[in-house]
């Protein structure tokens, strides 16, 4: 037994009037606690408000539902809970607001059903709605809410309004109002904390109106100077008359951080810009007489807040109003002049000569320790002239009267005293003055003591916050007790622990219940509030507990959709849908009612079921065959019971006799892309003749009409699941699903509500991971969860519950599913969704491939390899020394490496060098050089945690010799050239002028060092003091003959060591030296040539230098000569000739030198084919003397033949002479060669010939000329 505890208390509610409400909660005890309402702690009786009240109370759950709310049901709501062992309270507020107006106070009740001015119903909805916002003083916001009305008439125009906290808001400079035609948007131009409220859309057709509010916080712009308060707000301009007004305002929610001293009250006249400080000193009563006007006058004020800091900004700007009498306001004909602001009035005739009579009901209307505010009345006589007023007072107890205004009268019957006395009494009186003299005075006031009469409000009570939202907080207060003039309340928030605190409102809410909005999720809070009112501001309340913001809950909105699934004859199965709204909490189950129908009269409701089912299907049974039954069904979370659906549609219990199935149900859809969805469904409860053996979805577009319908898949569907490709980005689809027998297709499920195909922001997908331990797990991670968000994960879209396979694993926002012995089995399509979002989902598809390859991945991560750039590899360094190495692609600090060598471990020492750079992995090991004990197998072996890898090289046999010698050489290479050594050994080139050459280069050369050439072991040359580092030392050989054949040697020697290298050049050294001397001859050839003699022709070529030991050979036809008397070969210098005496026709044909150089040889041809006719020749007519006596001419003619015609040179003493005066030379008709001195001389004599050529040949013909002072005389 245990008393009364609330699971769930009452929430307060505020709606508007002709709206429903309904306040319930979750009581628990034993025994079964006897629940009561109370309003304004009176008892309720629905039997005394029959259709007002309706209160019930079932599975724990209470209510109160209150129908029709008016202006009376706005008060305080209790709910008592009593047994046996105590009684327990809750209480909840209801708050019913009106829309006000312009012109009518009270918005109309919505117009239900058709219209018969238009004979049609219109269906209005408002969406993309403005959410909860917050601006900052000077920023521009902007509202707006797409209104959609069906059905869409052209032109027609829906009545648009805007409210702020129910007051009809009209175009202004600070609020700018649009409508698109289907867009309704309000600007505010620029941010004032007066522009902070609820704010509401309403648009009114001619079928009733829809609206829709949300509220828009406005905070303070930041100080002009630091630590200044924030600027007041709501000026007002209150009781204007000729020359007085009063000014009134609101004081700030900041105050900077010091108590605000009082404010500024400052005045601008309309038409101007000069602005001019109404008071002197800081005042700090919230409201402030504002005299010295100009009547006729238009004024506009605005106040400042000023604390120890300095001035706040100013506030925004109060409407303009004008200076003027009330009564003269009301009889006003003439219009303001937009400079000035005055006002021309035109009054009835005034009377003349009149003293007027006193002034009546004089009364003192305000008082505060600053000022006193005196009303009255004019005198009753009319048609006065000029009236103005004096003012008089006295202190009270004396009888002594003192004029206040002595030099000028007032004209308004108000006025406002400064300067007095505070704590002192005074009485007051007014007497009426005019042109015709000082009435009496007007009766005197009661004592009036100077002080403030208003007293600042008492701090509120009690502090109550509530869960709401993920991002707000509902806060309710104790009103201040004996407040009066009360003008609002402050809120203030804190993060606990913070000790920082932020205001919720900049604007005085005048209830005791406020949303505060912008807090942040998972965060706790405390609160505290302030009352308001024209004389200050009062103390915080005591701060509230805790409160975590996250969102409440609430009992989950009706199911819909209620269907048939099967019939019997006394039961039926029923499908229904759930609920658009679950309360914040998962649905714990479903309570169905029934009711029967008969003649189209419902009956009584009965329940079905006792207790709560989880399934959205249920079988209802004990019912009557052929009757007819209307069904409703209540949704249940840990908040309670929700209301019921709508009762069904009236269905008939008759048993289904049809031989196709029935309907599929509790269609879902799931993972919406782009471009796809998966629709899920439930196989129907009535199969028909025979089982279900498929399954067909349909699909079309939301809007397109009933033909559209178009199938999803041509072959049957064995699964209840399939995901549906090739959608349109954003377009909206609708699905529904039937089942197929062998009889045929059954009935269509119930179609799905439209969803657009679109991706959200912040979806994510399952992603598959195999982990260092190669454990394979598929994870999924939701952005947007709630507190009472989970993950469930399901295999081919049923959920999980088999742990022997699979492990699950949440934290935060991420969830995975571990795969403990991953098979075959595990295949399928495994899916995770997000409770509490708006559709979180994905899906994973595990084929038999995807399968085979994590698997390899996981064993790959089980026993990991770790990955080489490269195998194991040796090479020579310098000095000989070997290096054996490999790079690994990756390894951690952590990694380490054993050498082995034979399949023993060898270690760092005098004989092994290791190095691993782990930045590189790079790893090596070497060895100075290499013994016959190093014969065998190396191997690298390599660890990184669980990671292994090796590499082995093998040096064994031949491989192992070559590298042991490769290394010696390297060693002895190393050391030699440490001295003076040979870069290049001895080595001998032919020069183009056949000079042989002998030439080696030297490097690490110094003064000191030697050269010594040797042949046959005798020296030959030497050379010393070289002075190069690096350089070629070179031996000359001009005309090589066999005498030069043997072995050369060259020493290197200085005080550092020698170096000799040796070149043979005996045997195959020599006659490959020749050859190629051979070879320079024989490409120094010149063209083989024909020239003629006296014996016959001579064949010749010239060479550059003449060897002995160069072997040619004459060719004819190919074939060689045969030498004889007649045929000849021989050399004249460097000329190779083959002479032919006396040739005949037979010898013509193709000749040919060939040079022999051991290798390809070089072969010099040329063809004697008729060139014995057509060749120069020099026939005869020349003397080989001529004998002349000096003074005498000298003429010798010659003929010339062959063709082409020969050119024709004389020389003298081998020179080439030309033809002058002296020496006449001429060649006629290409035959006749003539030669002629007309007067020699002693110089003339000399060696002269005669040379004639052309292709085929040259031939010449010589003679000589001896000048003589006697005879001539000529010998053959």
């Amino acid at each position: 037994m245990h008393a009364p505890e609330f699971v769930i208390k009452p929430r307060s509610h505020t709606v508007w009037e002709k709206q429903c409400v309904r306040l319930h909660c979750t009581v628990s005890g034993w025994p079964d606690p006897r629940v009561v309402w109370y309003k304004n702690n009176v008892a309720l009786d629905p039997l005394a408000n029959p259709g007002k009240y309706k209160i019930e109370s079932r599975y724990s759950v209470h209510s109160l539902e209150i129908n029709k709310c008016d202006f009376d049901d706005t008060a305080q709501y209790r709910v008592s809970a009593m047994n046996a062992q105590g009684e327990l309270s809750a209480f909840a507020s209801v708050v019913v607001k009106r829309f006000k107006g312009e012109i009518d106070e009270f918005l109309p009740a919505p117009r239900l059903g058709p219209v018969s001015e238009y004979g049609i119903t219109f269906q209005t909805h408002i969406v993309d709605k403005f959410g909860v916002s917050f601006g900052r003083e000077g920023e521009t916001m902007s509202l707006g809410c797409t209104v959609i009305i069906y059905p869409a008439l052209h032109r027609y125009q829906p009545e648009v309004e805007w409210y702020r906290d129910d007051v009809l808001l009209s175009p202004s400079k600070w609020t700018h109002m649009h409508w698109s035609g289907d867009r309704a948007t309000l600007t505010l131009t620029h941010l004032n904390k007066e522009d902070e409220g609820l704010y509401t859309l309403r648009v009114t057709t001619k079928s009733g109106y829809e609206t829709y509010s949300a509220y828009v916080f406005v905070r303070d712009a930041d100080a002009e100077v630091e630590g200044a308060p924030a600027a007041p707000l709501d000026v007002r301009c209150l009781d204007a008359n000729k020359d007085y007004i009063i000014v009134a305002w609101k004081q700030p929610a900041v105050d900077g951080g010091s108590s605000i001293l009082g404010y500024f009250v400052d005045r601008c006249e309309v038409g101007t810009t000069h602005w001019i400080q109404c008071n002197d000193t800081p005042v700090k009563f919230a409201r402030f007489p504002v005299t010295g006007l100009v009547e006729g006058r238009s004024y506009i004020f605005r106040v400042r807040a000023v604390n120890k800091s300095g001035i706040s900004r100013p506030s925004r700007v109060s409407e303009p109003v004008a200076a003027m009498d009330p009564a003269d306001r009301a009889r006003m004909r003439g219009t303001s002049a937009p400079w000035t602001g005055q006002i021309i009035v035109t009054e009835e005739e005034p009377a003349e000569g009149i003293v007027p009579g006193k002034p009546l009901d004089l009364q003192v209307t305000e008082a505060t320790k600053n000022y006193v505010v005196l009303s009255w009345k004019p005198p009753g006589e009319k048609g006065l002239e000029g009236v103005m007023y004096y003012v008089e007072k006295c202190v009270s107890g004396t009888d002594s009267w003192q004029r206040v205004n002595t030099e000028i009268p007032v004209k308004s019957p108000r006025f406002a005293l400064f300067d007095l006395a505070e704590g002192k009494a005074y009485r007051f009186r007014v007497r009426c003055c005019n042109s015709a003299g000082v009435g009496e005075p007007s009766d005197p006031t009661e004592a009036t003591t100077v002080g403030d009469k208003l007293d600042i409000p008492s701090a509120p009570g009690k502090v109550i916050p509530t869960r709401n939202t993920d991002t707000s907080v509902v806060v309710s207060w104790e009103a201040s007790r004996d407040a009066k003039e009360l003008v609002g309340y402050y809120i203030e928030g804190s993060i606990v622990g913070s000790n920082v605190w932020e205001p919720c409102n900049n604007k005085p809410v005048n209830v005791t219940r406020f949303i505060c909005h912008g807090l942040i999720t998972g965060e706790k809070y405390v609160f505290r509030v302030r009352a308001v009112n024209a004389a200050g501001i009062s103390q915080f309340s005591q701060e509230s507990e805790a409160v975590e913001v996250k969102a409440a809950i609430a009992s989950p909105a009706p199911p819909y959709g209620i269907t048939v699934l099967e019939c019997v004859r006394d039961s039926m199965v029923l499908a229904w849908k759930q609920p658009t709204f679950i309360g914040g909490a998962d649905i714990t189950g479903y309570f169905v009612d029934y009711r029967e129908v008969i003649d189209g009269v419902p009956g009584k409701w009965h329940e079905a079921n006792i207790k709560a089912v989880s399934e959205r299907a249920y079988r209802v049974s004990d019912l009557k065959e052929n009757k007819k039954y209307q069904f409703q069904v209540r949704a249940a979370n840990m908040a309670g019971v929700g209301i019921p659906s709508l009762p069904s549609n009236t269905f008939l219990c008759e048993e289904w006799t049809i031989a196709v199935p029935g309907p599929p149900y509790d269609l879902q859809i799931r993972e919406v892309r782009n471009d796809s969805l998966v629709l899920l469904w439930k196989p129907p409860v009535y199969q028909g003749r025979d089982p279900v053996n498929g399954f067909y979805v349909d699909i079309k577009e939301a809007d397109a009409p009933e033909e559209a319908w178009r199938g999803v898949n041509t072959k049957a569907l064995e699964k209840t699941y399939t995901k549906i490709k090739d959608l349109k980005e954003g377009e909206k689809y609708v699905f529904r699903v039937r089942a197929q027998n062998k009889a045929g297709v059954g009935k269509v499920s119930d179609v799905t509500e439209p969803v657009p195909a679109l991706t959200k922001p912040g979806t994510k997908e399952i992603v598959v991971d195999v982990d260092d331990d190669g454990v394979i797990s598929l994870n999924f991670e939701c952005g947007n969860m709630t507190p009472d968000s989970k993950f469930v994960w399901s295999k081919n879209y049923e959920e999980i519950t088999d742990t022997s396979r699979l492990s699950t694993e949440t934290k935060g926002t991420k969830s995975k599913v571990v795969f403990n012995r991953p098979g075959e089995e595990d295949i399928g399509v495994y899916s995770c969704l997000v409770t509490h979002t708006d559709g979180a989902s994905s899906s994973y598809t595990l084929s038999e491939e995807e399968l085979k390859r994590l698997l390899e991945i996981s064993h790959d991560h089980k026993f990991p390899i770790i990955p080489l750039k490269s195998d194991l590899a040796v090479e020579l360094l310098e000095k000989g020394r070997v290096r054996f190495w490999l790079q690994a692609e990756k390894m951690s600090n952590n990694g380490k490496v054993d050498y082995v060598f034979n399949d023993n471990v060898v270690s760092q020492g005098e004989k092994y060098k290791m190095n691993f750079d782990k930045n590189t992995g790079v790893i090596e090991m070497t060895m100075e050089s290499l013994t016959p004990a190093d014969e065998g197998t190396y191997t690298f072996q390599l660890q990184d945690g669980k990671a292994t890898n090796q590499s082995s090289l093998v040096l064994i046999g031949d491989v192992f010799k070559q590298l042991q010698k490769e290394s010696e050489f390297q060693r002895k290479e190393y050391f030699r050239k440490q001295g003076p050594h040979f870069i290049e050994y001895l080595s001998w080139e032919v020069t183009p002028e056949c000079c042989v050459v002998l030439k080696c280069k030297v490097g690490n050369m110094k003064k000191e060092t030697s050269a010594l050439w040797h042949k046959d072991r005798h020296q030959i040359k030497v050379d010393e003091h070289l002075g190069f580092a690096e350089g070629v030392l070179k031996l000359e050989i001009a005309q090589i003959s066999k005498k030069d054949a043997g072995v050369y040697e060259v020493i290197l020697k200085d005080d550092r060591g020698q170096d000799t290298s040796t070149l043979n050049l005996t045997d195959q050294g020599f006659k490959d030296l020749m050859n190629e001397v051979f070879s320079v001859i024989a490409n120094s050839s010149t063209p083989l040539k024909i020239t003629s003699t006296d014996e016959g022709i001579r064949l010749y070529t010239f060479v550059s230098y003449y060897n002995d030991l160069l072997q040619v050979t004459w060719h004819y036809k190919d074939s060689a000569i045969a030498f004889s008397d007649r045929i000849k070969s021989g050399v004249v210098g460097e000329q190779l000739w083959l002479q032919i005496k006396e040739p005949t026709e037979k010898d013509m044909g193709k000749y040919a030198i060939e040079f022999y150089d051991g290798k390809g040889g070089l072969r010099r041809t040329v063809d004697l084919s008729g060139q014995g006719e057509n060749r120069a020749r020099v026939a005869g007519g020349l003397p080989d003397v001529v004998t002349i006596q000096e003074g005498k001419a000298l003429n010798l003619t010659c003929n010339i033949s062959g063709n082409p015609v020969p050119e024709v040179t004389w020389l003298k003493n081998d020179r080439e002479i030309t033809s002058d005066e002296h020496c006449i030379l001429k060649f006629e008709s290409g035959k006749f060669a003539s030669f002629t001195i007309t007067g020699v001389n002693t110089s003339d004599s000399g060696k002269y010939s005669i040379l004639v050529k052309n292709k085929y040949g040259t031939e010449s013909g010589d003679f000589t000329v001896s000048v003589k002072p006697d005879k001539i005389s000529i010998s053959d």
